[in-house]
């Protein structure tokens, strides 16, 4: 068979995770302090991807270990601006010490990226689960991100002929991306309307902003990847990668939903 006859062979399995995805995803969300654990896992093994990616440590199991406890207490016990507070002043420990210690420019530009994107990133998905409409809210943005993707992939795999970024991730195309974008306003709009109580006008502008930078956030860690030489972050999801190759759209969309949102429904 040729390649562009089988080019659905890999969505049973991307089905097939997508499934234990969702479970882990609802576990997480069901209560704070789940979310909070959730949150701390997800940069342990993020952090860990990017350890390995970037060859930063020898064994990186126990910085990941310790970054993740680390965020896990600052999360439960400090606000956000405290937190935020505390979180660069870390990285920055962090980053000086592997200056002092003489590593490599490449490794130094990982562990940075690694601390931004775990420490300072993917919390703002608890925020937006302790703020705003709570279940709601977290709800809408991660399945308006992760459908985003989706749409995007689906739309480039039917419609897909002019490339994008051909150096950086071949198979993003520009109808992909517009298509995958204009969906994701519609979905933004129905989810929108019950779980946020919001206008179509708030909906279309978070579905809009929402799926460009979703794709940016894509497009960053495909060319994190290309500087690595590597094609996926991991191997923990089959049919996806690592977790990061799942997670590199929220890695932008969290923080601008948690920042953006309120600027929207301000009176």
């Amino acid at each position: 068979m040729k390649p562009e006859e089988n080019k659905f062979a890999d969505v049973p399995i991307r089905v097939k995770t997508w499934i234990y995805i969702i479970i882990v995803f609802a576990l997480g969300v069901s209560h704070p302090l789940a979310m909070t654990i959730l949150v701390s896992w997800i940069s342990f093994q993020c952090f860990f991807e990017f350890s390995r990616m970037f060859k930063i440590y020898d064994s990186p199991l126990t910085p990941s270990i310790f970054i993740s406890v680390l965020q896990f207490f600052l999360l439960y016990f400090l606000n956000t601006d405290v937190y935020l507070l505390y979180s660069f002043l870390i990285t920055i420990l962090i980053v000086c010490r592997s200056v002092l210690k003489g590593s490599s420019v490449k490794q130094i530009y990982g562990i940075s990226i690694a601390l931004l994107i775990c420490l300072i990133a993917f919390p703002n998905l608890l925020w937006i689960r302790n703020r705003f409409d709570g279940l709601n809210a977290i709800i809408f943005i991660v399945v308006v991100t992760e459908l985003n993707d989706v749409f995007q992939y689906l739309m480039g795999k039917f419609f897909g002929k002019h490339k994008i970024t051909p150096q950086i991730s071949p198979n993003k195309t520009l109808e992909g991306l517009i298509g995958g974008i204009f969906i994701t306003i519609i979905l933004s709009n129905i989810l929108g309307y019950f779980l946020l109580t919001t206008d179509m006008v708030t909906n279309s502008i978070l579905g809009l902003v929402l799926g460009i930078s979703g794709f940016f956030g894509d497009i960053f860690m495909s060319y994190v990847k290309r500087k690595t030489g590597v094609k996926d972050t991991g191997s923990l999801l089959p049919g996806h990668g690592g977790l990061l190759d799942r997670m590199d759209s929220l890695v932008f969309n969290a923080p601008l939903f948690f920042w953006l949102f309120p600027l929207l429904i301000k009176n």
